[in-house]
C-alpha cells in the first residue's frame, strides 16, 4: 500500500506526541506547520514552539506562516501536494487550506464532541466536574469543531485529577488515535459519522478573569476550578496579610481538598487557620488549601506558607 503524504499542523506539547507517533510509524510527513517564533521572557529571546523543536530535531521541513491566507503559503502547500492534512492544537484554518488535500483535513480534539467545542476543552471538562472526557478525530468543515466524527475514545476523570493529569493521559491516547485514524484513511476504511445531536457545552479560551476564585460559590465548584486550572495557568485569589498591611497580595492556588461540602455559616473568604493547615469558608462548605504560591514566591505547601505569612482573609 502506497504511503500518503501528510502535512501536520500543530504548536504545543500536546501535538508533539501525535507527530512523534506518526514519525516512528514511518508516515510520510512532508512538512510541519507551526506558529511563528515568539519573543518572550526578560531577555526577549525568540521562543520556538514545541512542535518546531521536535520537527528540527527530526529533520522535518518547517513552515511558519504569519498569515494562513497568504498566497505564498497557499502556493507552498499546493507545491507540496499532500494527500492529507492533520491539525492538532493549532489555529483555525481557512477553507482555502483545509479543503486542499484530496483525502481531507482531520483534527484531533481533546473532548467527546459535540461537548466542549472551543479552545480549552480539557480545562472546562475538569472545571465543570465531569467524570469522563476523551479525544475525537473528525474532518474539518466550515463551523469550528462540528465536522463528521472519525473516531472517539473515552477516559475517566478521577476526583483527584487536575488538568495536567488529564492533559497527559489524553495526549498519549490522542497520539494512538491519530495514528490509527491515518491507518484507516490510508486503507480506505474510514466511515465518518455526523456529530450526534445533544448537549453542547462551550470551551472558550481561559483568561485571567476566568481564573479568579469567587469565594461565594460552593466549595465543590471552587475545588473543581482549582483542579481545572492546575498546574497552569492556576486559579488565584487576593489575600490580606497582617504582616504586610500596605496592599493585598495575589496568591495562586494549586491544590485543595473539600473539607465540608454543605456546612453553612461564616463569611466567604474567611480563613480557618490551624497549626499547619488552612481552610477557607465558601458560599457553601469549607475548602482546605494544600499548596499555593504568593506573588513573587515559589509554590509551597500550606505549612511552609503559614511560617512566613499571617493571612487574614481571601478576597
Amino acid at each position: 500500500m502506497k504511503k500518503i503524504k501528510i502535512v501536520f499542523f500543530g504548536t504545543p506539547e500536546f501535538a508533539v506526541a501525535s507527530l512523534d507517533r506518526l514519525v516512528k510509524e514511518g508516515k510520510d510527513i512532508a512538512a510541519v506547520v507551526t506558529m511563528p517564533d515568539k519573543i518572550a521572557g526578560r531577555g526577549h529571546k525568540l521562543i520556538e514552539s514545541d512542535v518546531k523543536k521536535y520537527a528540527k530535531e527530526n529533520g522535518l521541513r518547517v513552515l511558519q506562516p504569519e498569515k494562513l491566507k497568504s498566497p505564498e503559503f497557499i502556493d507552498t502547500l499546493r507545491e507540496i501536494g499532500a494527500d492529507l492534512f492533520i491539525v492538532i492544537a493549532f489555529r483555525m484554518l481557512p477553507e482555502a487550506v483545509w479543503s486542499m488535500p484530496r483525502l481531507g483535513t482531520f483534527n484531533l480534539h481533546a473532548s467527546l464532541l459535540p461537548k466542549y467545542r472551543g479552545a480549552a476543552p480539557i480545562n472546562w471538562a475538569v472545571i465543570n466536574g465531569e467524570k469522563e472526557t476523551g479525544v475525537t478525530t473528525f474532518f474539518l468543515k466550515h463551523e469550528i469543531d462540528t465536522g463528521d466524527i472519525i473516531e472517539q475514545q473515552k477516559i475517566e476523570i478521577k476526583d483527584t485529577d487536575n488538568v495536567g493529569d488529564v492533559h497527559d493521559r489524553l495526549m498519549e491516547l490522542g497520539a494512538e488515535m491519530t495514528a490509527h485514524t491515518v491507518d484507516e484513511i490510508e486503507s480506505g476504511n474510514v466511515r465518518p459519522q455526523p456529530q450526534p445531536e445533544g448537549e453542547f457545552l462551550a470551551a472558550p479560551k481561559i483568561f485571567k478573569g476566568t481564573c479568579r476564585i469567587d469565594w461565594k460559590k460552593p466549595a465543590t465548584e471552587i475545588h473543581n476550578l482549582v483542579r481545572g486550572l492546575s498546574p497552569y495557568p492556576a486559579a488565584w485569589t487576593t489575600m490580606t496579610d497582617s504582616r504586610n498591611t500596605d496592599e493585598p497580595v495575589d496568591v495562586k492556588i494549586y491544590e485543595t481538598r473539600v473539607s465540608e461540602e454543605n456546612k453553612e455559616g461564616g463569611i466567604p473568604g474567611e480563613l480557618i487557620i490551624g497549626k499547619d493547615r488552612m481552610g477557607v469558608r465558601c458560599g457553601k462548605g469549607i475548602i482546605e488549601i494544600i499548596s499555593l504560591q504568593p506573588a513573587g514566591k515559589k509554590r509551597m505547601e500550606t505549612d511552609a506558607f503559614l511560617r512566613g505569612y499571617k493571612p487574614e482573609k481571601f478576597i
